[in-house]
């Protein structure tokens, strides 16, 4: 968790030993949080439930969710889980991986954004069962899809 810290300009002063006119001695403005929050756009079609179809946003940051997420504070638990040891939660399926071929219906996804600083582009489908389990590991950021 990042703090502001917030020093007026006398307080500086004073720590190096030299004097200020007393109307210099505002308050300087906080410093901006960098990464204090996590910011994602998730993009789900033909889930086949027409609720988790759509557009949403999702905030995730110092023990916060928010934004237009339909489940915001479970997703946001769920990729702090996937996200320990600096895992990447939206990690494709590596190269050359036996998968088996089934369908698992024709939902995609698209995720985009910033996670714990690093940005986000990753594509979700049902093509295969590594494509399945790849979606499903990430519920409820991503919705119960019906095939």
């Amino acid at each position: 968790m990042l703090r502001r810290l917030v020093l007026t300009a006398s307080a500086s002063a004073v720590a190096l030993g030299v004097g200020v006119p007393t109307a210099v001695a505002a308050p300087l403005p906080p410093l901006p949080l960098l990464g204090a929050s996590d910011s994602l756009t998730v993009t789900v079609k033909d889930s086949g439930n027409r609720v988790a179809d759509g557009t949403f946003r999702l905030e995730c940051g110092d023990d916060r969710a928010a934004g237009t997420h339909p489940r915001a504070k479970r997703a946001c638990h769920r990729l702090e889980e996937l996200s320990k040891g600096g895992r990447d939660p939206f990690a494709p399926v590596p190269q050359g991986r036996m998968c088996t071929q089934q369908h698992g219906g024709p939902a995609t996804a698209h995720i985009e954004g910033v996670w714990h600083g690093r940005p986000v582009d990753a594509y979700f489908s049902r093509a295969n069962g590594c494509e399945i389990a790849r979606w499903e590991n990430l519920q409820p950021v991503l919705p119960m899809a019906r095939s």
